[in-house]
């Protein structure tokens, strides 16, 4: 299973399945009153109640192209006539707000590491990344004052091999490093290796949290006592 199932799953019940419809029938017949689709923005399978497009501030809607041209995968103006809201992560320098005000709700988040991560300030790191952005993930430890002494960039969702993470455990070590990556990337390390490599957790801090509720409030009304409404 992908990486993003393995970081859910620590945080709520998950299921994972090719056929979307199959997999919430599934979710719905174990108890499921809400279901949160990752990813499933283009799937036809499952008729969707509302929809958050997230777009990474510093870079937007890239070139406007389709893949293999660009980053898209359909228009952008056909993806925004079936959203409920758009969310901009990070700062807004792509003018991702001042496209898609008009049309939809903005709302604003962030990424900020947790508080644990804060002992890396002053230490010397060896960073690796294989996330979308790796120089996002390389940026943010050196704002928590990090010494980054080298950076190894690698594509989204890269599969490690043992002998691959074992030789960047060997150069932080020579270096008098500490290796460190990504939570997303830790769960894609072999088991036995996990130990030796420092993750860096982040949570999403939103600027208004009380807009995203007023969003969400009227999808979850009638729902059964003890679903939280928020």
């Amino acid at each position: 299973m992908g990486d993003e199932a393995l970081l859910l799953a620590a945080h709520g019940r998950c299921w994972v399945a090719r056929d979307r419809a199959a997999g919430a029938r599934a979710a719905i017949t174990a108890g499921a009153p809400v279901l949160v689709m990752d990813d499933g923005f283009q799937n036809p399978g499952l008729a969707k109640d509302f929809s958050l497009i997230v777009v990474d501030g510093a870079v937007g809607f890239g070139n406007g192209r389709l893949i293999p041209a660009g980053p898209l995968r359909e228009p952008v103006e056909r993806g925004l006539a079936r959203a409920g809201a758009v969310v901009v992560v990070g700062e807004d320098r792509s003018g991702v707000e001042r496209r898609v005000a008009d049309a939809l709700p903005v709302l604003h988040a962030r990424l900020e590491p947790v508080e644990s991560a804060r002992a890396l300030a002053g230490q010397t790191v060896l960073a690796f990344a294989g996330i979308g952005r790796p120089e996002k993930f390389f940026a943010t430890l050196e704002a928590l004052g990090a010494r980054v002494v080298e950076r190894a960039a690698f594509a989204d969702h890269h599969p490690y091999r043992p002998e691959e993470v074992m030789g960047l455990v060997d150069r932080a070590t020579a270096l008098g490093a500490l290796p460190v990556t990504t939570v997303k990337d830790a769960v894609r390390l072999p088991e036995p290796l996990r130990a030796l490599v420092r993750a860096v957790p982040v949570r999403a801090v939103w600027r208004d949290p009380a807009a995203l509720d007023r969003l969400l409030a009227p999808l979850l009304i009638g729902l059964p006592t003890g679903v939280p409404n928020g």
